[in-house]
């Protein structure tokens, strides 16, 4: 079985995690004010314990950006709603994240802010693309992460690429580093549909027939309906309707 993304994830970030039991304690009054860093539009923000590891608070706003209320969210469930696609530059980013982290002092690593965006999927089936930032607050001395804030939010208006950009923003005039190439461990899982099925879908999703799609395409129909039958096929759809609904919501193209 393959193992979950979180269990993936863990092995990324063991090490920049400490050992120590005690749970960090968590005084939102102060840390809110941090939170004028993030503000960029809809958006929810949590704790993470890394000596745990689990999250010690999450917002409620989660529940209206994502439909989950904050009593049913811990790491390996939101995780869980990470597109699947999406998996190899998630866990790629952590890496480079963790390999960053690891040239900074304990006092440095308090100054960046660690930005990069991926879809996740709603309560009702549909992806949004979200802005992860995380921020540590509190690191012991040997410089293991103990407590983070992370903030989601909702830029699904403001992006339509599917490139996911990573950035390190310095802090209190540490420099920033934007647009950071990540390190490739882990392989991107290959394309669903090959760049003439692609090309097809996009007619398909403008209502064009099958005899507008060869025109254009200038190939016979019998050839435009061999990719249609491939195409519901290879997405699981029995319908042009259902194809729709599943590239749209899970943005396959």
């Amino acid at each position: 079985m393959k193992p979950s993304l979180f269990s993936q994830a863990q092995t990324v970030w063991k090490s920049v995690m400490s050992d120590l039991p005690e749970a960090a304690r968590v005084d939102i009054s102060v840390y809110k004010k941090i939170l004028e860093l993030f503000h960029v539009g809809r958006f929810y923000y949590y704790f993470i314990d890394w000596r745990l590891p689990q999250m010690v608070f999450i917002s409620p706003e989660i529940e209206d950006i994502l439909g989950f209320p904050s009593s049913m969210v811990d790491i390996p469930f939101l995780m869980s709603l990470i597109h699947e696609d999406d998996h190899p530059t998630f866990l790629n980013h952590e890496a480079t994240v963790v390999e960053f982290l690891g040239t900074l002092s304990p006092e440095q690593k308090l100054r960046y802010k660690m930005s990069y965006d991926y879809r996740i999927k709603k309560a009702d089936g549909t992806y949004i693309r979200i802005l992860q930032q995380a921020i540590a607050l509190k690191c012991d001395d040997d410089g293991n992460l103990l407590l983070t804030l992370g903030v989601h939010t909702d830029i699904s208006h403001l992006k339509d690429s599917k490139k996911s950009v990573l950035s390190f923003l310095g802090l209190e005039g540490e420099p920033s580093y934007i647009d950071v190439k990540p390190k490739e461990i882990f392989e991107q899982s290959a394309e669903l549909f090959t760049a003439r099925e692609k090309e097809i879908i996009g007619y398909i999703l403008r209502g064009n027939q099958t005899s507008e799609i060869a025109q254009a395409l200038n190939i016979s129909r019998h050839t435009v309906d061999s990719h249609r039958k491939n195409i519901l096929s290879k997405s699981g759809t029995k319908s042009t309707l259902d194809l729709a609904m599943k590239v749209i919501s899970e943005g396959l193209i």
